[in-house]
């Protein structure tokens, strides 16, 4: 299982958990997010004895301090000296001076975000939108600021990913779309107090006492940013920022809306706030509940930053309440001021706490957060990087102190505060030769899987070619919109219906213009997508695509060449082939028998589903080459034969039923053998459970 498998199967596992809490008891506090044996471990790259430490120097006003030598460094670990064998000062501008010589590469696929996220001179930057812990009115006044910051601090280079705690895992791709970015936090809108279920799994404990769901929140945010950062560590050994716009996290429910549960049992979320309930104040009682319920906040913390740690993750906390007197609004039944101001600081203090022990900063209690911000920016623009083999050869599997001091007065640093070491196994697994590649086309099948899933346009396109008449080849185009982002309220107007589709001749001729569909859908909803097929000669074509509304409003455009394969050649040759799922055995039949079904663009695929795949096979003059299909692992290797139904003058079929595979990578590869040689296509997909 990949890395990010294990880390989504980690939050469905605290998601699971929550959506078997409705039916307990009012008393009932959710149990804490399962943890995974398996959780990936950072390993160093020169080795598994090689330490490495960025230190942040700079000077009382914040200023980067970059005259330092190594003997201004001291370095222990467990209290050890240790002495400092590689050292480099890091200064990158987010390619702002390199944009100009050579343009930053585009992230499409999984494969493109580990490259570049992996390069020494790429800063990486994750937000975490946590929309169950943000109001409503606090979001629509910091989500500017926050975007101003994507806008004006960061350069064309710079990887950024966004998350909400409900966004599966898989779906989170590091890009250098930056306006995507923007248009993800200018649409992000809070819940925080607002219980109105969203979905499925929310609509399971919508009845339950709101102190039950406040704590299911919390899981379910804590565990999603867990799965954040241990996927940033992945991608990057250096210093990487993950900013967390939040209004910090409070195990306890505030007394009136304990006291309105109890006023109004079993009424059910949201708006089961009683107005006549009064506030508990701020007794013997109420202090007590509190205090408890900062120690078991703190017990939840102190897991999100030792993974942080563990990862040389630095949190940036962005409080959007800004410049707060107050933690409950008017629209809450009254509380008592100080008990009201306690609550307040509480939330900030998680806030400062996940901040300061990730050598972060917390941007809280300020109106400005785009100034404070551009301290995030600064931190990562700058470091010292300071390298050392470590004195403890042992592979302890224990957590390793770090601590770090600069002779140098009046200059303040900020570093990694230690690592894990590895265990014996993971020790003996870094130190074991590597594991012969996956052949090249089998790593391309698998970085398509990838590209199928890019979030970054309105919709999601595939291409396909089969042989056509009069020695033409036949281009089939089919689009699906691409799922909305968490909160995306601006595309639940503006759904694409349509795409216009334009091919041309290499000089200027066209060859098609049309629509996929040629009509919009019977219903005001936008359809489920479309498709269009053209036949055009072989060779050099350029497809331009825009992509239109309901009222016909261009929402995206895109201009492509493709290159348009030759199927008259005399050697054996596949069409391209058609992947179609099915959701039952019916649906399966009916897609059996149509010969004009339309094919997915998707390729992660529920255990569900049941794969259909049709291809068609060439060879010279009138000869017909013989088919034969097997099912991969990921890296290659056969797993079973797969029948192939063909009949005389029709695409051969495949099925493939998903129920039996675990969730994972995998591969059909086709083969074709005749009189004109052979030929193989492999179609790379994933099984998510």
């Amino acid at each position: 299982m990949s890395a990010r498998l294990r880390i989504a199967a980690r939050v469905g596992i605290a998601l699971a958990v929550c959506a078997t809490l409705g039916a307990q008891a009012p008393t009932s506090n959710p149990a804490p997010a399962a943890q995974d044996p398996q959780a990936p471990t950072p390993t160093f790259r020169s080795g598994v004895n090689v330490v490495r430490v960025d230190v942040i120097a700079t000077d009382k006003a914040g200023n980067i301090v970059s005259d330092l030598k190594p003997e201004d460094f001291e370095v222990t670990e467990q209290g050890k000296p240790q002495k400092i064998e590689t050292f480099k000062l890091v200064s990158l501008d987010g390619g702002l001076m390199a944009a100009v010589d050579e343009k930053p590469q585009p992230i499409r696929s999984e494969d493109d975000e580990a490259r570049e996220a992996g390069k020494d001179d790429v800063r990486l930057f994750g937000i975490f939108l946590d929309d169950y812990h943000v109001k409503r009115e606090s979001s629509l006044g910091a989500r500017r600021q926050i975007a101003q910051f994507i806008d004006t601090q960061l350069g064309p280079s710079d990887m950024v990913g966004v998350m909400y705690p409900l966004q599966p895992l898989s779906s989170v791709l590091m890009t250098r779309n930056h306006d995507a970015i923007k248009t993800a936090i200018e649409q992000f809108v809070g819940r925080k107090f607002d219980y109105r279920p969203t979905n499925a799994l929310e609509e399971r404990y919508a009845h339950a006492p709101s102190e039950t769901v406040e704590s299911i929140r919390n899981d379910v945010s804590l565990s999603a940013l867990r799965g954040l950062i241990i996927h940033m560590g992945g991608l990057k050994e250096g210093r990487k920022a993950l900013i967390l716009v939040s209004e910090g996290y409070s195990a306890l429910l505030p007394p009136q809306l304990r006291d309105a549960d109890a006023a109004n049992p079993g009424s059910g979320n949201p708006n089961r706030l009683n107005p006549d309930a009064g506030a508990s104040g701020t007794d013997v009682a109420e202090n007590r509940a509190q205090n408890q319920a900062d120690v078991d906040m703190t017990m939840k913390l102190q897991d999100v930053f030792e993974e942080a740690n563990h990862y040389n993750v630095s949190i940036y906390a962005v409080d959007p309440r800004m410049l707060a007197t107050n933690e409950f609004g008017l629209d809450l039944p009254p509380i008592d001021e100080r008990l009201d101001r306690r609550y307040l600081n509480s939330t900030m203090d998680t806030l400062r706490t996940l901040s300061d022990t990730t050598e972060g900063r917390a941007i809280v209690n300020t109106n400005q957060l785009a100034i404070g911000m551009k301290q995030i920016v600064k931190d990562t623009s700058a470091y010292y990087l300071l390298g050392y083999n470590s004195t403890f050869n042992t592979p302890d599997g224990k957590f390793h102190e770090i601590k770090v001091k600069v002779k140098r007065p009046g200059v303040e640093i900020r570093a990694r505060k230690g690592y894990w070491a590895l265990n014996r196994q993971e020790a003996a697994i870094a130190n074991a030769p590597p594991k012969p590649k996956a052949p090249t086309a089998v790593q391309q099948a698998l970085t398509n899987i990838g590209v199928a899933a890019i979030r970054e346009r309105v919709v999601r396109t595939w291409l396909g070619t089969e042989r056509g008449e009069n020695g033409k080849t036949k281009v089939t185009f089919v689009w699906e919109p691409a799922p909305k982002l968490p909160n995306d309220t601006a595309r639940a107007s503006d759904q694409p219906a349509r795409v216009s589709v334009t091919a041309v001749a290499p000089d200027g001729t066209p060859y098609f213009r049309g629509r996929a569909p040629e009509a919009p859908a019977a219903s005001n909803a936008a359809p489920a997508g479309g498709k269009v097929t053209f036949e055009v000669p072989a060779g050099t074509m350029q497809l331009r695509l825009s992509v239109e509304g309901a009222a016909s409003n261009v929402l995206d455009t895109e201009t492509r060449e493709v290159s348009v394969p030759d199927l008259t050649a005399p050697q054996t040759q596949l069409s391209t082939p058609e992947v179609f799922r099915a959701r039952n055995a019916r649906e399966l039949q009916l897609m059996k028998a149509d010969a004009q079904a339309m094919p997915t663009v998707e390729r992660e695929f529920a255990r569900t589903d049941r794969l259909l795949v049709r291809v068609a096979a060439y060879g010279p003059g009138t000869s017909v080459p013989t088919l034969s299909a097997k099912l991969l692992n990921r890296s290659g290797q056969s797993i079973v034969d797969l029948p192939v139904a063909a009949a005389p003058g029709q695409p051969a079929q495949i099925e493939l039923p998903l129920a039996n595979l675990a969730s994972g990578d995998y591969l059909i590869q086709i083969d074709a053998g005749g009189d004109g040689g052979s030929a193989q296509e492999l179609i790379g997909f994933r099984v998510t459970g």
